[in-house]
This record gives C-alpha cells, structure tokens and sequence, in this order.
C-alpha cells in the first residue's frame, strides 16, 4: 500500500514549481531570438525520449505503454497541450512571465466551472461563488476598458482554457487508463504534433543558445520527474495548493532576469484568483 508523506509531498512540488518556472524563463528567453514553435517542438523530442523511456521501465514495454481503449481522447489531449505551450510561451514573449503567469493562474477556476459540462461533475454553490470571485480577479489584471489593456493579455487567458481542457481529458482518460498510459500519449503525441507545426520554422542557433537549449530540455525532464515523485508520496487534494508557487518563482524571474514590472492591479488580481483557486481546491475535496 503507498503511503502518503504530506511534508515531502510540499517539498517535492514546491521543487517542481521552481524547475517549471526556470523552465518558463528559458522558454522566454529563447522564444524572443527563435521561432516559438521551433523552441517547443525540440522540447518535446527531449520529453517524448523521457516519456518512451519512462514507459519502458514502469511497463516493461512501450507497446504495453500505448494500449489504451480510447486512443483519440489521448491524442486529443496531447495536441491540447502541446498548443498551449506554444500560446502560453507567446505569452511570454508579448506579455512577459509576470502578467501570463498571473492570468494563467486561473486554470484551476476553469477546470471547476467546466467539470460540469464536460464530466457531469456537480459542483457546489460555494466554488460558483469562488470561480465568480476569480474571474473578477482575471479582470482586474486584464483591465478591459482602460487604455492601458493590452489585447495580448487573451494569449495566457487562451492558454489557461485549453490546459483545463487538457487537465479534464486527463481525468476522463483516467477511468480506464493507467497513468503511465496517459503520459506516454501526453509525450509522443505532443512530440509528434509539436514537430508537425515546428519543423517548418527551422533556423540556426548559436552554440550558447543550444546550451541554454540543453538546460531547458532537462528542466522539463526534472520537473515532470518531480511531479509523478511529488504525486507518489502525497495525495494531489493536500499538495495541489501549493502549485501556485509557480505564479510566485515565475514573478521573481521576470522582476530579476527580464526587467519586468510588477503592477498593482497585476498583483492585486494575481492574489484574488489564487485565493478563489485555494478556495475551490478545499471545497471540491469537501464535496461542496
């Protein structure tokens, strides 16, 4: 039987959310000189050899690992992902890590609101209320009606949605496969669809650019290692909370790397929809 160990379960997401958000930092960096899709597509070769060896030692077999009864939803959810990569890493480059990673933050209120359309999920009066309140923190980020709103500010809101999408197929997928089956789909169909669309905007890259190439692809290696580490010795409801220090170690790379400014709706915003999304995570593990 797994037992569950909740004060290495933190320390192994907050890990993971660090090694994400240097992840993100990369991703902006290489995304401002490269084509974005290039920058996602060699990501996903190096995750895809990761995910096929992973398949290989949790399964025994990548033929094992593969066999799934529903091979379109997988395949769906891959290419889900792999797009919003490549929106949310636009993101980046339009917005910065600062303001795509505060709107960005609200994934988990959209995967709320669309649990009921999308798995028959009910969900209670009280993360209505909750998912309302967030939404009215993306807005105060967003400022719709000032001069200052930028339309780019959609690109992370995009993004946010197609990862709930992704995040909601996992869990349907999940009735009848196993995990490793699902993230090996995750892996070679985002491999497959990120080369599809990438290899078509090829361009030389200097030799310190591939070296900071390198250090990416080992970042989202590690970080997904973290994550499937991080959900083995703890239960997701008593660590996912903790995954908004993503929103907080992407900030601080974006405020010491990249010259970003933190703005005080930004900021405000950013605490509204974290707060509501807390707030929705311990009320659906209480059924309410």
């Amino acid at each position: 039987m797994q037992s569950s160990n909740t004060r290495l379960g933190i320390g192994l997401m907050t890990a993971t959310t660090f090694v994400f958000a240097v992840q993100d930092g990369l991703s902006r960096h290489l995304a401002t000189d490269y084509n974005v899709m290039m920058v996602v597509m060699i990501r996903y070769w190096f995750f895809a050899a990761f995910v096929i060896t992973l398949a290989r030692l949790r399964t025994g077999s990548v033929r094992q690992a593969a066999r799934t009864n529903q091979p379109k939803v997988q395949i769906l959810r891959g290419l889900l992902l792999a797009a919003e990569i490549m929106v949310m890493v636009a993101g980046f480059v339009a917005l910065g890590l600062v303001e795509s990673h505060a709107v960005f933050a609200c994934y988990p209120l959209l995967i709320a609101a669309l649990s009921g359309p999308v798995l028959g999920e009910g969900v209670g009066p009280r993360r209505w209320i909750a998912i309302g309140v967030g939404f009215v923190g993306v807005l105060i980020i967003l400022e719709p009606g000032f001069a200052v709103f930028a339309p780019a500010a959609i690109i992370p809101l995009i993004a946010a949605v197609m990862f709930a999408l992704y995040g909601l197929l996992t869990r349907y997928v999940a009735k009848l496969d196993t995990a490793a089956t699902s993230f090996f789909w995750t892996g070679v169909a985002g491999a497959v669809a990120s080369t599809a669309a990438g290899i078509w905007f090829w361009e030389p890259m200097t030799g310190p650019d591939w070296a900071i190439m390198a250090v990416l692809c080992v970042t989202g290696v590690s970080g997904h290692w973290l994550l499937i580490k991080t959900y083995e010795v703890a239960e997701a409801g008593s660590v996912q909370p903790f995954a908004y220090l993503q929103l907080v170690f992407a900030t601080a790379i974006g405020l010491t790397f990249f010259g970003e400014v933190l703005e005080w709706n930004v900021a405000l915003g950013a605490a509204i929809v974290v707060a509501a999304g807390v707030f929705t995570l311990i009320r659906s593990r209480a059924g309410g």
